[in-house]
């Protein structure tokens, strides 16, 4: 009885060595597995500017949320993008809704942003922990990451030991209270983004529901 007691003990211990190590990134953007609506996003905890842990879970309880993923500040798509979504902030907010922005950036870097705003924020997902649970982290090919590395900073290891880069695809979702998505766009064409008055009607769709 003790020996099977021990090779059970031993097959869990192998079992969260297994799930520690493992990990939800794509071999490239074309390849990732988005959440779809209808699926919920369990709690993680990013970071703010400050560097303060910031429950994503009891943000989502506050009201809806467009949860927008990018790729760093230091992508011009990105900026672009979060400066549109910045001029409709209003009209999203008279529809109750608060405008969340996660990218792989440090606090320091968040810091750096001139958005501020506290129904617009932005928050660092540098572990990629959220980006995995969504499904839009990838690694990036050898020749990429050789020229974004120095930018980014930002590097993971695989499970064979190599050092690599990855990012997150851009990504938008409309999260409801409960954490539940009701609309998601995500592109692997980096340069292709969502426009603002499909979002708005997006949103608009969850306030009728």
């Amino acid at each position: 009885m003790f020996r099977s007691l021990l090779i059970t003990a031993l097959l869990a211990l192998s079992s969260q060595a297994i799930a520690a190590t493992a990990t939800n990134i794509a071999n490239s953007a074309e390849q990732v597995s988005p959440l779809l609506p209808g699926l919920t996003i369990q709690n993680v905890d990013l970071k703010d500017q400050f560097g303060k842990s910031v429950s994503l879970g009891e943000r989502f309880k506050e009201k809806t949320t467009v949860l927008i993923v990018y790729r760093g500040g230091w992508c011009p798509y990105c900026s672009r993008q979060l400066a549109s979504v910045q001029k409709i902030e209003k009209q999203l907010a008279d529809l109750n809704a608060q405008i969340i922005a996660i990218s792989p950036d440090s606090p320091e870097k968040l810091a750096e942003s001139k958005i501020s705003s506290p129904n617009y924020q932005l928050l660092s997902d540098d572990s990629l922990a959220l980006s995995q649970q969504l499904g839009l982290a990838f690694y990036l090919d050898a020749k990429t990451a050789k020229i974004y590395r120095n930018k980014l900073g930002v590097n993971f290891v695989s499970l064979d030991g190599e050092a690599k880069v990855a990012l997150p695809v851009p990504a938008v979702f409309v999260v409801d209270t409960k954490g539940l998505i009701h609309f998601q766009y995500a592109n692997p064409n980096y340069k292709v983004r969502l426009t603002e008055d499909l979002l708005l009607a997006a949103v608009k769709s969850v306030n009728e529901q």
